[in-house]
């Protein structure tokens, strides 16, 4: 139907006329969204590439480790990786650590001040801030100030270097190349990833720490290249060093569910315990605060507390991946057990938290599992448990990180891959999931995201799926459009719209001519504006083509749509037959759109009523 005057409603649809077809052709679309997208391929192969450059920069990482171990504790030129326990140093191990921090220092305050702390933090800052564009110097200044911190006596694993030296080179090869903050940011994950993979053969928790702490999405467009990037790493890591587990173990049996119940007990006290070590760490880290010295030093500080821990328990210097060994061999005292968990706790807590350089995920594992198997020898006295100490310490290492750093699937399948024992995912996941629920309830940040928290960075918790992307835009558009005549004069309009009628109060409308042809859309500041224009019709005041918007197309797709040509309202026309206007959608609609799913999260009722479901009662006798 034609409109006749001001304020006509389109009650059905409005056809377009055939002569409307050029300008159909030139009616701005909306981009329609691909499952997998065209430059996916070309970042997926520099992702590959990535897996290539990070599986040898890793093993490079960890031969410059143990070079600077055997130098400083052993007096001898050998990169093998090798734990300072063996020493016959003396006191004067007490030294190393604070040579090591001072070297630190130095390096953080004229080369780069995000060399300090574990590197994950300040990963998650760029993607979320700057568009994943780390400083090209990250990519030797970290690597080596880890290895002089680790190789020195620094109670942290080669994990969090690597993880976030690869992450280095993966931004930087975003920044040199032509690509996009998100090819950018897949980039820069896809290299940390495939550096952890290629540290522990761990391909799969390499991916899933890739999305649960740096790419806060899980889209195909950055999930292909991360996978074929640690796929690539690990590969190179196989032929290079073999495909045994990283940590073996004797082959366990099925827990039991007396063994699964306790396993559930023991994730809730690691979460409480989590959130111990986590507060405990940033208290330390607020403490060097307040030292009346340049920050320079404290690496030194921490260094010093570091060497008279390692002299009094050499076990805790170093990598420490020889005692990860001996906790999952069951072959440990709990006098061991008690005096590493508490002593390697506090050694790596007041390094971290003097800024030095170094990773959290070895430290925490061999913090958790230290507590895990201590608790399982425990367990395992109780008769009819079923408790095995030695996948209590699995256990209790997985639901460590998980409960510090909330990436739980990653601690789950990682445990699960440095062991390669099939029959410790079910109780990984019963208690990492709930050393998860009760740090969550406690914590409100993680160990990963306390320090950019406290800088005023929102860091994402929860990636669902877009609720815009599950509704399309017949679904919610306006069907009863108030257009207006294209022969109407400006003038007369104007008066319409201040006359006070009901339909004279929306923001834009669509311009039709006699016979329903569209001609574009006006807004109200068109309308309002020339006042030297009245005499002229609207028809002449149309001066692009409309932007339309299918009905098959997603909220999402329009809401695109509408940011992409800087206007608040698209012309919606039919999906099979794009000739004919048959609603209209604003930025309203959109945000009505999201009213059921607030509903649906925040209402809580029973769906099914018990009452209307009985049989009426019969009579009395």
């Amino acid at each position: 139907m034609s409109t006749t005057g001001p304020g006509a409603s389109l009650r059905t649809t409005i056809p377009i006329a055939p002569s409307l077809d050029s300008t159909l052709a030139t009616a701005r679309m909306p981009r329609r969204e691909r499952t997998v997208e065209r430059r996916t391929l070309p970042v997926t192969v520099l992702a590959i590439l990535l897996g290539i450059i990070a599986a040898y920069v890793a093993k490079a990482l960890t031969a410059l480790i143990g070079l600077v171990t055997n130098l400083a504790f052993f007096g001898r030129i050998d990169t093998a990786l090798v734990e300072p326990a063996g020493h016959h140093l003396g006191a004067w191990v007490i030294v190393l650590p604070i040579a090591g921090g001072l070297v630190v220092g130095v390096m953080a305050r004229w080369g780069s001040k995000a060399i300090r702390g574990h590197g994950i933090p300040e990963a998650m800052e760029q993607v979320l801030l700057n568009e994943s564009r780390i400083p090209p110097r990250m990519t030797w200044l970290k690597p080596l100030s880890s290895a002089v911190a680790i190789g020195t006596g620094g109670p942290f694993g080669a994990e969090g270097p690597i993880i976030a030296t690869g992450g280095a080179i993966g931004s930087l090869l975003g920044q040199v190349l032509h690509v996009t903050a998100d090819e950018r940011k897949t980039l820069l994950a896809a290299g940390a990833a495939a550096g952890m993979a290629a540290i522990f053969s761990a391909p799969v928790s390499a991916v899933l720490l890739a999305v649960e702490l740096l790419l806060f999405e899980r889209r195909a467009r950055s999930l292909i290249p991360v996978a074929l990037a640690t796929v690539t790493a690990t590969g190179i890591r196989y032929a290079l060093e073999g495909s045994a587990a990283v940590f073996p173990m004797q082959p366990i049996s099925p827990a039991t569910l007396p063994a699964l119940a306790l396993y559930v007990a023991l994730g809730a006290v690691v979460g409480i315990a989590s959130v111990a070590v986590t507060r405990l760490t940033y208290g330390i880290e607020d403490a060097f605060e307040r030292l009346p010295i340049h920050w320079m030093w404290w690496p030194a500080i921490g260094g010093l507390a570091v060497g008279l821990i390692g002299y009094a328990v050499p076990q805790t210097l170093g990598v420490g991946y020889a005692n990860i060994e001996q906790i999952l061999s069951g072959h440990t005292t709990l006098a061991f057990l008690a005096l590493l968990c508490v002593a390697k706790l506090a050694s790596w807590s007041i390094a971290l938290g003097s800024g030095t350089s170094g990773g959290t995920l070895a430290p925490l594992f061999t913090i958790g599992g230290a507590f895990g198997a201590a608790a399982g020898i425990a367990l395992a006295s109780i008769p009819g448990s079923d408790v095995d100490p030695r996948v209590a310490a699995l256990v209790g290492m997985a639901a460590m990180f998980a409960g510090a750093s909330r990436a739980v699937l990653t601690s789950v399948v990682f445990a699960f891959e440095i062991t390669q024992q099939p029959h410790g995912l079910l109780p990984l996941l019963a208690g990492c999931m709930t050393a998860y629920l009760v740090s969550g309830q406690l914590m409100g940040n993680s160990i990963m995201t306390e320090k950019i928290a406290r800088r005023g960075v929102r860091v994402p918790s929860e990636y669902g799926a877009d609720y815009l992307d599950r509704i399309t835009v017949g679904d919610a558009c306006t069907r009863e459009v108030v257009t207006l005549p294209a022969a109407q004069l400006l003038a007369t309009t104007r008066a319409w719209l201040f006359s006070g009628d009901p339909d004279a109060g929306h923001q834009g409308y669509p311009i039709v001519e006699a016979d329903g042809r569209l001609v574009g859309v006006l807004t109200r500041r068109d309308l309002i504006g020339p006042a030297e224009r009245g005499a002229e019709p609207l028809r002449a005041l149309v001066t692009r083509a409309p932007a339309v918007v299918g009905e098959d197309h997603s909220l999402r797709e329009a809401a695109d749509h509408m940011v992409d040509e800087d206007i608040g309202r698209l012309v919606v026309v039919d999906a099979a037959e794009p000739t004919r206007m048959t609603g209209f959608i604003t930025r309203g609609d959109l945000l009505a759109a999201h009213a059921r799913r607030l509903r649906e999260s925040r209402e809580v009722g029973r769906a099914w009523n018990l009452r209307a479901t009985r049989a009426p009662a019969g009579p009395t006798p």
